[in-house]
């Protein structure tokens, strides 16, 4: 439900589609939710891409939010839904779909080996094959379900399980081999 009778008022005004309110509202959120978007996302255009077309469906289905849980949750779910949806229609598709053979050189080297930061983490997600990387990044940091990854992705439950064990044993080969390439 909306924290205050701020966020109340900010939202009836949305619904008016008055500009500054939408203006208001987009910059409440719009920097968390490109974070969100970023980690779909190839690049920061295409999260940039993501978080315009997110918003655009927040403001014409605002309507619909029920207040049963927090909006940020909610735009958070519309921001996924929109880059699983990009995804989906080719517009983040990776030039390799398939594992590659031969794993490239880290991009970011960590600074001690048993000890990564956030940046150098998802610079080793984004190495994984998409499949990999989408379902690690539904299940793992947003929390989804094996059972609504699988209806986002149009996938099967099983086959949900078996990307996120890929991408977990992917993720470790990814680590070892870059801690032994500092060593060298």
């Amino acid at each position: 439900m909306p924290a205050s009778p701020d966020l109340d008022a900010l939202l009836a005004c949305c619904q008016r589609r008055e500009p500054a309110a939408q203006r208001a509202l987009y910059a409440r959120y719009a920097a968390r939710m490109l974070g969100v978007a970023r980690r779909y996302a190839t690049c920061l255009a295409e999260a940039e891409d993501i978080l315009q077309d997110a918003f655009v469906k927040v403001f014409a289905h605002l309507g619909d939010f029920r207040a049963e849980g927090s909006l940020e949750g909610w735009i958070r779910r519309i921001v996924v839904t929109t880059a699983i949806n990009h995804w989906q229609s080719g517009k983040l598709r990776r030039r390799h779909q398939a594992a590659p053979e031969h794993l490239p050189e880290p991009a970011v080297a960590p600074a001690a080996p048993d000890r990564l930061n956030v940046a150098e983490v998802l610079a080793l997600v984004e190495q994984l094959p998409d499949g990999c990387r989408l379902v690690l990044l539904l299940y793992a940091v947003d929390g989804y379900s094996h059972s609504e990854i699988s209806e986002l992705l149009g996938i099967q439950e099983s086959t949900s399980k078996a990307q996120l064990s890929k991408a977990r044993k992917q993720l470790q080969h990814l680590y070892q081999h870059q801690t032994t390439f500092l060593r060298l």
